[in-house]
């Protein structure tokens, strides 16, 4: 008869075998060596860190199928506070790579405005349905683990209040979020939005993060002007599906000699879900959807 631990740990084995080996200690040789480059070891929450990921495949690698990246970014005790789980970009997917390559490109996100500050670890792997395939990091530990989830850097998450305070006046929907994660959030514009921020008194970077209708706009895309007070700085056109990232240069003389500064959204066509096919019943004027609007020194 089999013991109640022996039927445990064969169904652990069962388990292990689907997603990452069956023993212990990880004996599948890497088909890549993973990194990943932050271009800041500490941000603020709210603030824009930009991760260069690089994959270098193993010589004698042959991987069949196309996997995705996970991310996991976990706070002292383990925990996952955030995850950027992610296709490789166009022209990079797993089935195509090639002994000796390198792999390597560069995605700019956002840290979400969680509870969480102090150190965080960053954890990457590849995986495709309940497989990930075997890598090597900067931890040799993480070879001893079936779980196949590699340090690859750390973030010192600081305070909100270490960062530039960008103020949303007028012209903005309540906020929303996704209700399968939380940490994704936005705001719909009105037809104008107004921003607000105290004068840094130097050249700063505006980050703005936003998507848009463009299949209501077929014929001509919406414009959106971007202005700092009256003067226009940047003319954004809503032309394709998806989130889209703008970064925008400021300098000391655009920013004026005021105490505040005020930055305006200005969409030149806006529309109503509820006049839209569809059913909706939300009546509300909408421009752009905007996830993140910062501004950091530059």
């Amino acid at each position: 008869m089999i013991s109640t631990r022996v039927a445990v740990c064969s169904a652990l084995l069962v388990v292990a075998s689907t997603t990452s080996g069956c023993s212990k200690a990880d004996q599948a040789p890497p088909v890549a060596s993973v990194a990943v480059t932050l271009n800041r070891q500490s941000a603020p929450l709210g603030a824009p860190i930009e991760l260069t990921y690089r994959f270098d495949v193993a010589q004698g690698a042959s991987i069949a199928g196309d996997y995705k990246v996970f991310v996991h970014i976990t706070r002292d005790d383990g925990t996952t506070i955030w995850m950027d789980d992610h296709d490789l970009p166009a022209g990079m997917q797993t089935s195509q790579w090639k002994p000796g390559q390198t792999i390597q490109y560069t995605r700019t996100r956002f840290v979400p405005a969680f509870s969480y500050l102090g150190e965080a670890t960053i954890r990457v792997g590849l995986y495709k349905d309940n497989e990930r395939l075997p890598l090597s990091g900067i931890d040799p530990a993480d070879r001893e683990s079936p779980e196949r989830q590699y340090k690859v850097a750390t973030l010192d998450l600081l305070p909100r209040s270490e960062s530039i305070q960008v103020i949303r006046l007028s012209g903005w929907h309540p906020g929303e979020f996704a209700p399968d994660d939380p940490t994704i959030e936005w705001q719909w514009t009105q037809k104008l939005a107004l921003l607000s921020l105290r004068n840094p008194r130097r050249d700063v970077l505006l980050y703005l993060e936003y998507d848009g209708r463009p299949d209501l706009f077929p014929d001509k895309p919406q414009q959106v002007t971007v202005s700092v007070g009256q003067t226009a700085v940047e003319t954004l056109t809503i032309d394709s599906k998806g989130t889209q990232l703008k970064k925008i240069p400021l300098t000391v003389a655009q920013l004026g000699t005021g105490d505040m500064v005020e930055v305006r959204i200005d969409v030149d066509r806006t529309f109503i879900p509820a006049k839209q096919p569809g059913g909706s019943r939300d009546s509300r004027e909408l421009g752009i959807r905007v996830f993140h609007a910062f501004v950091e020194p530059r």
